[in-house]
């Protein structure tokens, strides 16, 4: 079992697009994992049923017990992220602003705050139209703790992936490379990054391809949309060499992505054309790195 992860430097370079359609080419070999907990978006392409649903809980919020509370305001002093407020004469804690650290509790007098571990968001196990299963998640609005969010659906992935037997885990990342992006790349065994011949997806690519760099992954790239900027398209083209990242193909900017996410179609299931064969070639390209990274060890 391997598992490859599709990263971003940035939205919108056709990550998630891509993705989804990678899935649908494998068919039942892998288990999709759809780790970009904040903005959530495969599920519009990919029809997860929702067979199963599962609360998530994470880190702690401060939480008053108004019997006990002599409105002291010790809590409101010691507070370094201004979470206290005073309203009606009565102390209280906005939940965007505390950090959970609690201070507050420990040095109440009457004992009067507790720590209340939260809600943070939901994680379901989907089958999807591919014919097999995917394991995503949302993370609540202003919520914190993605990276353990990702981590759950990463672990689920896998524990699923070893029971069915399958070939592959497929994880759609986030763009950027905070917390969640770190999160899925924990235990990848290739990177896939998807980027842009734009200025911002030129600077993203080498802040990502930074962080790959780290955990010592094998990674390749994908250029999309790379006849926006053909000069843009050379220089990720020999940073790509320079860099020693296997270039899977370049994609034109297409208006049949959009026509087919309209209709809620992969562009494997919408265009079987040149699209199509780009794409698929894409797909058995990563598969057959992945099996000469597995003899070369």
């Amino acid at each position: 079992m391997k598992e490859i992860v599709i990263i971003s430097g940035k939205g919108g370079t056709g990550k998630t697009s891509l993705t989804s359609s990678f899935t649908m080419l494998s068919g039942n070999d892998l288990i999709a994992a759809d780790c970009d907990v904040d903005a959530p978006d495969m599920h519009l392409l990919l029809k997860p049923d929702l067979a199963k649903s599962y609360e998530f809980y994470s880190g702690e919020l401060a939480v008053i017990d108004y019997d006990k509370c002599t409105s002291c305001g010790i809590c409101m002093e010691v507070c370094r992220f201004d979470a206290f407020s005073i309203i009606d004469d009565l102390y209280k804690i906005s939940k965007i602003n505390c950090e959970g650290c609690a201070y507050c509790s420990y040095v109440c007098p009457e004992k009067a705050i507790e720590m209340v571990t939260q809600n943070v968001g939901k994680w379901y196990i989907s089958n999807i139209k591919s014919g097999s299963q995917m394991v995503h998640a949302h993370l609540n609005v202003g919520a914190e703790n993605s990276g353990k969010l990702v981590a759950k659906v990463k672990n689920e992935a896998r524990r699923i992936a070893k029971e069915t037997d399958k070939k592959y885990i497929l994880v759609d990342g986030s763009p950027g490379i905070g917390c969640p992006v770190i999160s899925s790349l924990t235990g990848a065994d290739f990177v896939v990054i998807v980027t842009e011949p734009t200025a911002s997806g030129i600077h993203d690519l080498k802040r990502v391809n930074d962080l790959v760099k780290r955990f010592n992954i094998k990674c390749s790239g994908i250029i999309n949309k790379c006849d926006i900027n053909p000069a843009a398209c050379r220089e990720i083209e020999d940073y790509f060499t320079a860099e020693g990242i296997h270039h899977l193909v370049s994609l034109s900017y297409d208006e049949n992505f959009t026509k087919a996410m309209t209709e809620g179609k992969t562009i494997v299931e919408y265009d079987n054309g040149e699209l199509y064969n780009k794409i698929n070639n894409a797909w058995e390209n990563i598969t057959d790195l992945l099996q000469t990274k597995g003899e070369s060890q």
